[in-house]
């Protein structure tokens, strides 16, 4: 695939904000000559007469005005990350001299590049597969450790081999079948259904786990949904404010301080959190507390984790025990508060408590809910709860060796599709249907996992993925 609109984009590449660097990216078959309009280097050389991939110290001029001193760096094509020859100047991170070099830049030849462009390039120059592509957009935003493993693994083509394996399996026996049927006194495709249904199952199952990486997929990249839970007074609040570590939510000794959800980011252990306080669950005649409450429940019933904060130094009421039901087959954590002063609700406590509340044939029992003593105030119990989320999220459930995550909503509906079409031909093996159905549903499947890789795709979707990606990339 070759992509050449004969025009020479350009963009600023770095962050809008004063700092040591900036830079101004242009790509384009005219970017070199463009460079050479606006460069002046030591004796005059022209950067179309320097070997690609080297590094040049000169100015950005306009005319007899001399914007910027700078560095320009050369790279001609196919070699580069669009296909394509690429100049990148590298200026003084003043956000006004960075505008006025791109300004320059556009006034000598080169348009404003759109967002995601240089990236979308670099997918019609088969330099990358679609994959690949949104890898890059992923790996931009990437907010924790985690995700950034995530991206880079995508981005080495991880799920680009996967899924060109299995493309590979189902066209060979789409292949197989349409010879045969053209040329049924030389191939026997008799028993053939029986072979095909071995491949077909192996290969529902690649799919089927690539699928059940989708909710981890989620997490990596978009963080864990937590909501925080517990009656009013309970240290909702203040926990919330010691994992910030600032004072983010209003605490005081007023029960139902807190009416509405607050929502932060945060990260602990490389895991990023989606962290929502809300309303202590009570019964109340309050209207707009009762609101509060009926939000913090809904949130919760949706919620990836629940925190469910326990005054420890005060007996356990309805309330507690109300939460304590709703948090059953959950993934939660039960942090005990207030353990600084004399704790009259135990792990034990919350143990039989649990266990009463536990159906009699119930498995779950051996399945505890982590429980931590913790406190607000004097910040103990914290690193503690780190690690249990670490090991709750991340060991045995999430790891990194040759491990394949997809994060991408898309390429999830796609696999979907792939998944469905896959198991019609199963269907259609045990029904005894006529071989040219087998490869009607096959060459679905074909196509539902190329739209992954972006092989079978048509040019809206690939303007609406790109348009997503920042300027300058």
């Amino acid at each position: 695939m070759n992509y050449n609109e004969q025009t020479t984009i350009a963009a600023i590449s770095t962050a809008m904000s004063n700092s040591g660097i900036g830079i101004v990216r242009m790509t384009g078959e005219d970017s070199v000559e463009i460079a050479d309009r606006i460069y002046r280097g030591k004796k005059n050389k022209k950067l179309s007469g320097q070997m690609s991939h080297t590094i040049h110290y000169g100015y950005i001029c306009d005319g007899d005005e001399v914007i910027d001193e700078v560095l320009v760096m050369l790279m001609r094509g196919p070699h580069t990350y669009t296909g394509e020859d690429t100049v990148e100047i590298n200026c003084h991170g003043g956000v006004y001299v960075v505008k006025k070099v791109l300004e320059t830049v556009i006034k000598y030849g080169a348009r404003p590049a759109e967002p995601g462009e240089f990236t979308k390039r670099a997918f019609l120059n088969g330099k990358m597969d679609l994959s690949q592509a949104e890898a890059v957009g992923d790996l931009i935003t990437a907010q924790n450790e985690y995700a950034l493993k995530s991206s880079v693994s995508q981005l080495k083509g991880n799920v680009k081999e996967k899924i060109s394996n299995i493309r590979q399996k189902i066209i060979y026996h789409t292949a197989f079948i349409e010879t045969a049927l053209d040329d049924p006194e030389h191939i026997s495709v008799d028993g053939y259904g029986e072979k095909l249904k071995v491949t077909v199952d192996e290969l529902i199952g690649d799919i089927r786990h690539l699928l059940d990486t989708c909710d981890d997929g989620r997490i990596l990249k978009e963080g864990v949904n937590t909501v925080i839970l517990g009656k009013p007074n309970a240290g909702k609040s203040s926990l919330m404010n010691a994992f910030l570590g600032e004072d983010r939510a209003i605490v005081t000794d007023i029960a139902g301080t807190t009416r509405d959800v607050l929502e932060e980011h945060i990260n602990l252990q490389g895991i990023s959190l989606n962290i929502m306080d809300t309303a202590g669950i009570r019964d109340t005649e309050d209207i707009v507390e009762k609101i509060g409450v009926d939000k913090a429940i809904n949130y919760a019933k949706d919620a990836d984790l629940i925190l469910f904060v326990i005054d420890a130094s005060s007996e356990l009421d309805e309330n507690d025990i109300e939460i304590l039901k709703m948090i059953q087959g959950k993934q939660a954590i039960i942090l005990l508060n207030k353990s600084d002063l004399d704790m009259i609700v135990t792990k034990k406590v919350i143990e039989n408590k649990v266990n009463e509340l536990q159906p009699v044939n119930s498995s779950e029992t051996e399945n505890h809910n982590p429980i931590i003593e913790v406190s607000a105030k004097e910040k103990s119990g914290i690193a503690e709860f780190e690690q249990i989320l670490k090991d709750m999220f991340y060991d045995g459930k999430l790891t990194f060796n040759d491990e394949i995550y997809i994060t991408n909503v898309r390429q999830k509906t796609a696999l979907q599709e792939a998944y469905r079409s896959l198991q019609k031909v199963n269907e259609s093996i045990e029904m005894g249907m006529p071989e040219d159905f087998y490869s009607i549903d096959l060459l679905d499947a074909y196509e539902s996992l190329g739209s992954i890789t972006g092989e079978t795709i048509g040019e809206d979707l690939v303007n609406e993925i790109f348009s997503k990606f920042c300027m300058g990339k």
